[in-house]
């Protein structure tokens, strides 16, 4: 086949492009990982054919994953640095941060998401239809019912979340949504003109909470005690069955010779969740290995070697310049981006160009108090406040700063009990009164010796590098929630609710424009009540639980 630097698959065209993103996946939760629970059969064949990333980062949550997937920056260039973008919330990607489906576009391919976006959706400007994406069937926000779509941002504010283009979907209501999502897949497949070029995004719901499954998949997990871990692994059964009927129908209809395949969870799994990261250290939420080692692969007929381990180290941000070099597209100013071309690594084992990663730095995070001067002048060295939560690994070293989650290593949930049952599982001894830890993670990848006070000049040179990356730094995009957004005043459904044509406040802060103001002041006293009255109906009903 012909080398795909070019950019040129086996016949001389640009290749198919399938990205298969699956929702909080745990780093021990698939097959090839050791899992005995979890059965993906199907995802570890396609991984032994192809190459297995086992240095491959992603970040601890939905939101910011997704976003360096679809621009090649880091949060802290595209001011998404806090946390996830919350329903309510008026903040989307930033509109001048070109996406990788428009880029494809741009480049002749045809473009499709199916599955979660969690990008935002405060304006019309901000749906996947309006940033690249030429047909869409998924769902806006960050979770919700696998079955009937219902998503709630809190217990005030619930509305259906299944959308065909910039329609809700009630008429698909019902489904499960993985099984949903690739029949749309293979629909999508079947009608496309194979002459030209195809990237789909599939960002599957599954195995997000909360946690469910057909009774079919659940049967063959039934002799899991963990009733969570039961449910979880059924999911992921699930994920495993579509993924092979994706493959199927590319097989079929003449893609899969032309084609290359990523498959990558979006972070750490959540072992309060039915997750598992054993033996990483932490989970989803942290900046431990637990949270951003993500699973990962990448299957083609093009790649130059298969049945191999890769460890190039790889972040989620390099898929935006290596897929649009394999599209005959490259990004002309690769200095505007923090994601590397990686193809080369992957495909050749050529030396990889990534020599490090900045996970994050997030300043609103910074726990303000008695503290901060000592986290600067002590343990920061005068470089950097260590009170401010962020994460860098440059080479084999990986420091960490501030609160970066739970530290805990959560064994591999087997217990009949649940969470009760773990606590005679290893818990972490360092993180009290701490705000600064180094590791080795090439030699200790389960984070286990810290080397911060033996390394003092380690410490100081990957402060001073974290302190350079925050110079680039643009403002972090914090808006409170919007209660115009709550679904009951769109009839039910989670929907923009800006219109289009209005400004934006300082620091992002989104603001309405003067047509919509005075219908925005009109209701807004009442569907701020009406929040309160269903918060405070949510926690009496909550309450009567335990009487």
């Amino acid at each position: 086949s012909a080398p795909l630097d070019s950019g040129m698959g086996s016949v001389g065209r640009p290749p198919h492009l399938v990205f298969v993103m699956v929702d909080d996946q745990g780093y021990g939760d698939v097959g090839y990982h050791g899992a005995h629970d979890i059965r993906t059969p199907v995802l570890d064949q396609l991984a032994a054919r192809g190459v297995k990333l086992e240095n491959y980062y992603v970040q601890p949550i939905c939101s910011p994953s997704r976003s360096q997937l679809m621009t090649g920056r880091y949060q802290i260039h595209t001011g998404l640095q806090h946390s996830v973008i919350r329903s309510r919330q008026p903040l989307c990607l930033p509109p001048d941060a070109p996406t990788l489906p428009e880029r494809l576009q741009q480049a002749g391919y045809s473009t499709h998401m199916v599955g979660k976006w969690h990008l935002g959706f405060c304006r019309a400007r901000c749906l996947p239809t309006a940033r690249g994406f030429g047909s869409f069937l998924g769902s806006l926000t960050g979770s919700g019912d696998h079955f009937t779509f219902r998503s709630c941002d809190g217990a005030e504010a619930c509305g259906f979340d299944l959308h065909d283009g910039e329609r809700p979907a009630w008429e698909m209501s019902g489904n499960y949504s993985t099984w949903l999502y690739v029949e749309r897949v293979k629909q999508i497949l079947r009608a496309h003109d194979g002459r030209k070029p195809l990237f789909l995004y599939v960002a599957l719901q599954a195995a997000h909470t909360p946690l469910q499954a057909p009774a079919r998949l659940l049967q063959r997990h039934g002799s899991l005690g963990n009733r969570l871990r039961r449910h979880y692994a059924a999911m992921l059964s699930g994920v495993d069955e579509a993924v092979a009927e994706m493959v199927q129908e590319m097989r079929e209809r003449g893609y899969y010779s032309n084609s290359v395949l990523v498959y990558s969870s979006d972070n750490g799994g959540q072992p309060l969740a039915g997750g598992c990261n054993w033996p990483l250290r932490g989970g989803k939420g942290s900046y431990w290995e637990g949270g951003v080692r993500a699973v990962g692969f990448v299957h083609s007929p093009l790649l130059e070697r298969t049945g191999v381990v890769s460890r190039a180290l790889i972040h989620i941000s390099d898929w935006y310049p290596t897929l649009l070099t394999l599209a005959g597209a490259p990004e002309l100013d690769p200095q505007r981006l923090d994601g590397y071309d990686v193809w080369g690594a992957i495909s050749r084992g050529l030396p990889c160009p990534r020599t490090e990663i900045l996970f994050n730095i997030d300043p609103i995070s910074h726990g303000h108090g008695e503290a901060d001067q000592h986290s600067l002048t002590v343990s920061g060295f005068g470089i950097w406040d260590t009170g401010v939560r962020a994460a860098i690994r440059v080479g084999h070293w990986k420091l960490l700063t501030g609160n970066v989650g739970d530290g805990d290593w959560f064994p591999p949930q087997t217990f009949p009990g649940g969470p009760q049952q773990w606590q005679g599982g290893e818990k972490r001894q360092d993180q009290q009164r701490k705000t600064v830890w180094l590791f080795n993670v090439s030699a200790d990848p389960y984070e286990r010796s810290d080397l911060a006070e033996a390394q003092p000049e380690v410490v100081k040179l990957l402060l001073s590098r974290i302190a350079e990356y925050n110079r680039t730094a643009v403002p972090a995009r914090n808006p409170p929630d919007d209660p115009m957004a709550d679904p009951q005043l769109h009839g039910g459904v989670w929907t923009p609710w800006l219109v289009q044509g209005e400004g934006e406040g300082e620091q992002g802060v989104e603001v309405a424009d003067t047509r919509y103001s005075k219908v925005r002041f009109k209701f807004c006293k009442v569907c701020k009540l009406r929040a309160l009255f269903k918060k405070v109906r949510s926690r009496l009903q909550r309450t009567t639980l335990f009487f």
